[in-house]
């Protein structure tokens, strides 16, 4: 039997993943994207790629969290296979997320820990621990004495997101995938994806366009996001640090190299400008207070970016006129990409069997 042909718009995390999983399990592979491939203004490379399904349940529902408990299962397979075929070792850590609060913002850190022990399944609440302030520094001593105790969330990851995009890249290339780079889609119909230039018949498409799907998909919005990476010898994580305050959570992402992913910013803005000197402001003080080394920090790279979101928060796949779309995975794209990816790809293949 001839293998199905899919055809993808949108080579971020979402479509990226798809076409690898896809040209994987035997499928032709398409893919279409209005970007070149190393293009850094994406949703996808502005991210801090936490893996944090307790931490994300405060602000979100029963759905993402079983989408994120699911994708904690796919994420160190998925990896472990890209090594073995590909030989790219992508950075992945499963040591959990601490969770920290200056002394006036208490408040914030009780009501999170508050939340979350209403909203967690029974099985799942002994993975949020209570931390004093010398159990804290057992996990992090850069952070002994600056905070009097925290709460440790068990279980949750992080993974480094333009490793990961990248070794995607090539080994799709070795799979065979072509690849149409800075080709814009204009639409996406039953069987046919059409172009600026051409127009190319699939057995399948897949919108994964996240913003850009908006004339096909009503109800996506973009919500603007905004990150620092900084480079800083002086500090050592070895996990997350999500830092509680009245008006944002930061989050402070370790990577190899001795840099950071820092974030916080979540805007109901389409602007895709670049970053505000506002958010660069509160991003670097909030950083300085976490630990003063963070002072000396270079900044390397300030990224803004709109992610996709749905009314209810919640990402979907969907088919709709003969398209099969894949969006809206607002803040929790690397926490849920995988139980998506997963569950299209399944169901493309069941399509055409």
């Amino acid at each position: 039997m001839t293998s199905p042909h899919i055809g993808i718009a949108g080579a971020g995390l979402a479509g990226r993943t798809l076409a690898w999983r896809l040209a994987r399990m035997g499928c032709r592979v398409s893919l279409f994207d209005a970007r070149q491939r190393d293009d850094l203004a994406t949703a996808s490379q502005t991210a801090a790629a936490m893996l944090s399904p307790l931490a994300e349940l405060a602000v979100s529902d029963e759905a993402v969290f079983a989408l994120g408990q699911r994708s904690m299962q796919l994420w160190p397979q998925w990896i472990a296979e890209l090594a073995q075929a590909s030989g790219e070792e992508v950075y992945y850590r499963q040591q959990g997320t601490l969770v920290v609060a200056h002394a006036p913002d208490q408040a914030s850190l009780e009501h999170f820990s508050r939340l979350l022990h209403h909203k967690l399944p029974a099985a799942c609440l002994s993975q949020v621990q209570t931390l004093d302030g010398a159990a804290l520094a057992g996990y992090e001593p850069m952070l002994a004495g600056r905070f009097g105790g925290g709460l440790y969330l068990a279980g949750e990851g992080q993974l480094a997101n333009d490793q990961w995009m990248a070794a995607l890249g090539r080994e799709l290339d070795r799979l065979g995938v072509s690849w149409h780079e800075a080709q814009s889609v204009v639409s996406l119909e039953a069987h046919r994806i059409v172009c600026a230039d051409a127009a190319y018949s699939v057995d399948w498409a897949v919108d994964a366009r996240g913003v850009g799907s908006k004339a096909q998909l009503p109800g996506i919005r973009g919500v603007r996001g905004e990150v620092l990476r900084v480079e800083c010898a002086g500090v050592n994580l070895q996990r997350p640090v999500r830092l509680m305050h009245p008006r944002y959570q930061l989050y402070v992402a370790p990577r190899p190299n001795h840099q950071f992913v820092v974030g916080a910013t979540e805007l109901e803005s389409e602007d895709s400008g670049p970053v505000t000197v506002r958010s660069v402001l509160e991003l670097a003080s909030a950083l300085y207070s976490l630990h003063p080394a963070f002072g000396e920090a270079r900044v390397l790279r300030m990224n803004a970016a709109l992610r996709p979101a749905l009314d209810d928060h919640r990402p979907a796949v969907v088919q709709q006129d003969g398209v099969w779309h894949i969006n809206g995975l607002y803040r929790h794209g690397y926490l849920c990409a995988p139980a998506l990816v997963d569950e299209l790809a399944h169901k493309l293949l069941a399509c055409t069997t």
